[in-house]
């Protein structure tokens, strides 16, 4: 038998992905919507701390969960869009005041597209001792050298001076854990923010665990780089969220 490369291996799969994976039919409040049921479902819900948004096609503006639900109550109807002063533009409701922040990052990030933010347990652990996140195993290779970390809590993020800390703080990463706060994730699409959301609270909680045997070991560089980059494939993404999305109609 040939021995083959990994890079014969790597372009196969993801062009057999890319023919097998199906690609969604969902609207953008749809997605959104499944988005927080999944956080909700993976047990990401803090009661009313929570938020999700994405890029709206009006400049400026961007879409959210209007504020005093659950993410496990969303539905399509109950997303907003707003504008920069945090105005209604369209469907009904207030947006929480704590996304003013979402602002900054869609600022510093034109490719982002949406933004995740959650108080969850074990993410919320390592915040609160102010530990950065080390990439130890291969699931948690989606966040190698693409998880910062802020070491100082700047208060309640209702006002614009913490959107400049937390934007600046993430640099080009997708993701960042906030000291005695939680996390936020981002993405180019809902799905992405999304996956990161659930995998960065999953990664947190396996060093929470390790950490009862003895110091966690970062992998090594090379490979946790190449594990980044297959993990991260938009159609390894994309599948995921959809076998996420049957779990969430199953249990409805």
């Amino acid at each position: 038998m040939e021995l083959r490369s990994k890079e014969y291996f790597d372009q196969r799969a993801t062009q057999e992905m890319q023919q097998h994976l199906g690609k969604s039919n969902r609207s953008l409040r749809e997605t959104l919507a499944y988005a927080a049921r999944i956080l909700a479902m993976t047990g990401q819900e803090a009661g009313l701390a929570g938020q999700i948004s994405a890029r709206s096609e009006r400049a400026g503006a961007y879409w959210t969960l209007r504020f005093g639900l659950g993410f496990d109550e969303a539905t399509p109807e109950d997303f907003i869009e707003v504008d920069g002063d945090l105005n209604t533009l369209s469907g009904t409701g207030m947006a929480n005041p704590a996304t003013r922040f979402h602002l900054w990052v869609y600022k510093a990030r034109p490719h982002c597209n949406s933004i995740i933010h959650t108080h969850s347990p074990y993410v919320s652990a390592l915040a609160a001792a102010r530990q950065p996140l080390v990439v130890s195993q291969m699931d948690m290779t989606p966040f190698h050298n693409d998880c910062a970390f802020l070491p100082d809590w700047p208060g309640v993020p209702i006002a614009d001076q913490e959107g400049v800390i937390i934007s600046e703080a993430m640099g080009r990463n997708r993701s960042i854990i906030l000291a005695s706060h939680g996390q936020l994730t981002t993405g180019d699409c809902v799905e992405e923010a999304t996956y990161l959301a659930v995998y960065l609270e999953r990664a947190a909680r396996m060093q929470v665990r390790a950490r009862v045997f003895g110091p966690t070991t970062p992998l090594p560089d090379h490979l946790a780089a190449e594990a980044h980059d297959y993990l991260l494939k938009p159609s390894i993404v994309k599948g995921t969220f959809d076998y996420w999305c049957r779990q969430d109609d199953a249990s409805r």
